[in-house]
């Protein structure tokens, strides 16, 4: 009896405050969806620095004939043999480096005309122009500063390059975007909480003449207060229901269907279902506890039993 009679209660208290809870609803869903959206961002930018930190190289270009005219760093000429020699054994001593590749002048100039087919300079770049480099793959890529200490300045060297800095400036703004995805969240959360505050609020006072009989016949605090919790944690349940849509069909259109980025932007091992599904959970979690603690905080203030 008394569970028919709580789940009367709430079926009057969302037919009474039917707008409201519509946008409760809505709230909800918009701000758990860009909640877990910025967490699968987060987790997307995490698994491409992973990803990238492990393939990048640095790159050792070498002095080359016409670098010796122009580069202050190649003024005593092009590099020696004897040189390229000595520049390989000492990075094969370095315990950070776990293999060096070489890169002659033509290979370069090949890779250049694969990658840059369509650039108006490709015609008119001669392989001699090209520098010759090596390639080196390092156990850790934060230990670079190694190989820039060792090997900077030195004869027959032009550059020593980080590719990780290439891709610092992408990684910082995903991160920012992360970021700005966060404070929207943070304002669509106060959203949600005060329409939920002023949900519970309309729907205690539209009902304070059940609440007062329920008070003189003895009722707990808690028994009083349920239909109002449960009422809030079901607009939450049905917007985290949502928010869980939202970010299925976001995924599904994002990247394998509609924009398909997975297939455009083959570089990128994009996050897979099984790690958007194990998002949903949280998201449900949070989508009921979020507006039953608000219903609480406003209960305690606006309903005194």
């Amino acid at each position: 009896m008394r569970v028919q009679f709580v789940l009367s209660e709430i079926g009057v208290g969302l037919r009474r405050n039917l707008t409201m809870t519509f946008a409760v609803i809505i709230s909800v869903a918009l701000s758990l969806a860009l909640a877990g959206g910025a967490f699968l961002v987060r987790e997307q930018v995490s698994s491409m620095k992973g990803y990238w930190y492990d393939r990048v190289q640095v790159s050792i270009f070498l002095c080359n004939k016409n670098d010796a005219k122009s580069d202050p760093n190649c003024t005593k000429g092009a590099v020696t043999d004897a040189q390229k020699a000595s520049i390989k054994a000492d990075l094969l001593k370095l315990p950070v480096v776990q293999k060096v590749y070489y890169e002659s002048s033509e290979q370069a100039y090949t890779h250049y005309k694969q990658q840059f087919k369509d650039s108006p300079l490709a015609d008119s770049l001669t392989p001699d122009q090209m520098q010759e480099s090596f390639r080196v793959k390092l156990k850790d890529p934060t230990k670079f500063n190694v190989v820039a200490s060792a090997f900077s300045g030195r004869p027959g060297i032009q550059e020593v390059q980080d590719q990780r800095a290439l891709l610092e400036n992408l990684f910082r703004l995903l991160n920012g975007m992360v970021y700005v995805a966060y404070a929207v969240l943070v304002f669509m959360l106060a959203v949600a909480m005060l329409l939920i505050v002023n949900t519970v609020r309309i729907s205690a006072f539209s009902r304070r003449r059940e609440t007062g009989i329920m008070r003189l016949v003895g009722a707990s605090g808690f028994y009083i207060q349920m239909p109002f919790l449960m009422e809030a944690a079901f607009a939450g349940l049905v917007g985290g229901i949502m928010a869980c849509g939202m970010l299925l069909v976001g995924r599904y259109f994002l990247v394998d269907h509609g924009l398909a980025l997975a297939k455009q932007i083959t570089l990128i091992n994009f996050l897979s279902w099984s790690d958007v599904i194990k998002v949903l959970p949280l998201v449900l979690a949070v989508g009921i506890l979020m507006p039953a603690v608000a219903a609480l905080v406003a209960l305690r203030k606006y309903l005194k039993v």
